[in-house]
């Protein structure tokens, strides 16, 4: 029988991270220079403490007043705590959890440190290998 796929084998391993205390504004200026909708919020000892998402950043606008912006830390407006994933989980789980979570990534998590994340996009790719290697 098949091994399965699993998370591992189509993570991103190199995930543009965010520190907590981070300005916000620099935070949604990396965000645009990556060109990602979010990423994740790492203490320095690798510690995952929360996720910023372009979601978490419109918040900042929405407090705003008058046209200016609130000022304030990447933890004052990042998700805490968020859901992850483990490494060895199987992709056919994690579509199920996208579809039930409206998110589009997963932090993936082994031993309580950041070692990837998987997006939907990811999860598309490996529905398209396995429909090749079907045909």
């Amino acid at each position: 029988m098949a091994r399965l796929p699993v998370v591992r084998d189509h993570m991103d391993r190199h995930v543009a991270t965010l520190r907590p205390e981070m300005e916000i504004l620099d935070a949604i200026g990396f965000l645009l220079e990556k060109r990602v909708t979010g990423a994740p919020v790492v203490h320095k000892s690798g510690r995952l403490v929360g996720i910023l998402t372009e979601k978490d950043c419109l918040r900042l606008v929405a407090a705003g007043v008058g046209g200016s912006l609130p000022r304030g830390s990447v933890e004052s407006y990042m998700t805490a705590n968020p859901e992850t994933i483990p490494p060895n989980m199987d992709v056919y789980f994690a579509a199920g959890l996208f579809l039930e979570r409206d998110f589009r990534r997963f932090p993936v998590v082994e031993d309580g440190k950041l070692v990837g994340a998987i997006t939907r996009f990811d999860i598309l790719r490996v529905i398209k290998a396995n429909l090749s290697m079907a045909a």
